[in-house]
């Protein structure tokens, strides 16, 4: 796992956690390289009795259906207006969590988990 310093999980109200930086990301920085572990199509099913519902992704990968991101990859909290994004390296079986715009020290990062999502893409919970 390779991360910038000075990652850090804090409290978000309304959400739990989220992660944030203690200093100034740049647009093309990489925030963070997660490992992945991969889960097999025929458990994915059984994954949203579990707690681990809220922090999968599907993987377009042939590692398996889906992945939990290690680090702090699974952390992220969403926005449709998100100030990073998620590239999926199917060869390496690694998430990037790149910097999109400017995020200033101490303001949290965030992710769109629709994918690029169109403003009506389905989403699995209440957004605030």
């Amino acid at each position: 796992m390779l991360h910038v310093p000075g990652l850090y999980i804090a409290p978000v109200r309304e959400k739990g956690r989220g992660v944030f930086c203690g200093h100034d990301l740049q647009p093309g920085d990489t925030i963070e390289l997660c490992p992945l572990l991969f889960i097999p199509g025929h458990q994915l099913p059984t994954i949203h009795q579990t707690v681990f519902h809220d922090y999968y992704f599907l993987w377009p990968g042939p590692q398996g259906a889906a992945c939990i991101a290690l680090g702090y990859g699974s952390l992220y909290n969403h926005d449709r207006d998100p100030n990073a994004e998620v590239i999926m390296d199917t060869e390496a079986g690694m998430l990037e969590i790149r910097c999109l715009q400017t995020i200033s020290a101490g303001n949290e990062i965030l992710i769109d988990y629709t994918g690029g999502g169109a403003p009506e893409a389905p989403i699995w919970f209440q957004e605030v």
